[in-house]
């Protein structure tokens, strides 16, 4: 076992001369990640500018497993020194930011929701979404798969998942890009942006709500109005947050890793036409090109009692990142980890939607998306090739290219 119990004679993680890594404002992925692969060949940990950073696939895989490893209070609300007041209030009690009984009990309620069966309905919304972004650029064969594509291309689906009206739609993408900011670096001057969206879906999910609890349809709103557990059932304020939850961990997700995933198999044109041949290869091409060149490198835990990991302590309080983005590339783990296959099944499960109670709850939604994407864009982009830089944005957060200005066979 990797994690246990205690350990006092180990090596305080801060004072064993390990390896440092610092990547925050790199926005060339291929050199962050090399960097990575440096530090986990001196060692399992390295220390980063925000504490130390687990790099092996088995202590990632275990670290998100164990209860001692909990989300931070606050994500990066804290780190910029707001510990109090309404914005606070709101990201604390999003599920992403829950631990213990109340975040179990929550999971257990909406899990059925977010099942495969749940998200294949959204297929035929999924693939008409897809097709209509494309059609508005494959005349010209040419486009920002950013821009274009991508930043467009999840509102829709999850509007529909919803049960929102198609009209409805510009205000989600609207309240979503205001959300962000609530996980930016600069938290305090979008505070009163941030908390007017979120009053204002807040508003509109309470018309929802209303309306469906005299006639329920079928969508998540229904489904969550309709999720009960042993007599166990949401309020009305949960039912709010789950639903700002969804997008604010459904949407950037999405739009950064399909343009990543198209980023790097423009740099490999030989798995794109493959790809085109094979569409059955698109549900491979997801996990690869997630396990390849993820858009989240890692995810914050805090420690919540002193434990030993791969020979080092790491003491109560300590903030640690789960690098997921470097145990993907662990050798012991995956065979020529640098090299990307669309058809490889021998590596382990890439670690990029987490794990345990964590475990992404969109993961299915996530994944239909991206596999839709990949086919019918194979399908109707042959021979894509970039036209210009795509750098990439930030490394420390959430990521992805920021712009990928690509050129295919027109009338497709």
């Amino acid at each position: 076992m990797t994690i246990t119990i205690d350990a006092p004679r180990m090596p305080n993680v801060f004072d064993a001369g390990l390896p440092t890594v610092d990547y925050d404002n790199e926005t060339d992925p291929y050199r962050a990640l090399a960097m990575l692969r440096r530090a986990r060949r001196q060692a399992p940990i390295a220390l980063g500018p925000h504490g130390p950073e687990f790099l092996a696939y088995d202590i990632v895989h275990e670290a998100s497993r164990d209860r001692r490893f909990v989300v931070p209070q606050g994500m990066f609300l804290a780190s910029q020194g707001i510990t109090s007041g309404p914005l606070w209030d709101r990201v604390v009690a999003t599920i992403i930011n829950m631990d213990g009984d109340e975040h179990h009990r929550l999971r257990r309620l909406v899990c059925k929701a977010f099942t495969p069966r749940a998200t294949e309905r959204l297929r035929t919304t999924v693939t008409e979404v897809i097709n209509g972004l494309i059609d508005t650029c494959t005349a010209d064969g040419r486009c920002d798969v950013v821009s274009d594509i991508a930043r467009h291309y999840p509102i829709p689906i999850i509007c529909a998942l919803l049960g929102v009206p198609g009209g409805d739609w510009e205000h989600f993408a609207r309240w979503t890009d205001e959300f962000f900011k609530a996980f930016s670096w600069n938290v305090a001057e979008n505070e009163p942006s941030i908390l007017a969206a979120w009053e204002e879906l807040d508003d509109y999910v309470d018309a929802m709500v209303a309306e469906r609890r005299h006639e329920l349809t079928d969508d998540l709103v229904s489904d969550l109005i309709r999720a009960e557990d042993e007599g166990d059932r949401l309020t009305i304020e949960e039912l709010r947050m789950l639903v700002a939850g969804l997008l604010m961990a459904g949407t950037d997700t999405t739009r950064n890793q399909l343009a990543a995933s198209v980023s790097v198999l423009c740099e490999h044109p030989d798995q794109w036409a493959l790809l085109a041949r094979q569409p059955d290869l698109a549900a491979r091409a997801v996990e690869e090109t997630m396990r390849h060149s993820p858009i989240v490198f890692g995810t914050l835990r805090t420690v919540v009692e002193d434990v030993e990991v791969a020979g080092y302590r790491v003491p109560a309080g300590t903030l640690v990142i789960l690098n997921s983005a470097a145990a993907n590339r662990d050798s012991g783990v995956c065979e020529d980890p640098d090299r990307l296959d669309i058809t490889r099944t021998a590596a382990l499960p890439m670690q990029t939607f987490g794990g345990g109670v964590h475990y992404c709850l969109g993961a299915n939604l996530a994944r239909l998306e991206l596999t839709e994407a990949l086919t019918v864009m194979a399908r109707r982009m042959p021979n894509i090739r970039r036209t210009g830089p795509a750098p990439w944005k930030p490394l420390s957060g959430l990521s992805g290219p920021a712009t990928l200005p690509v050129a295919f066979e027109a009338g497709y």
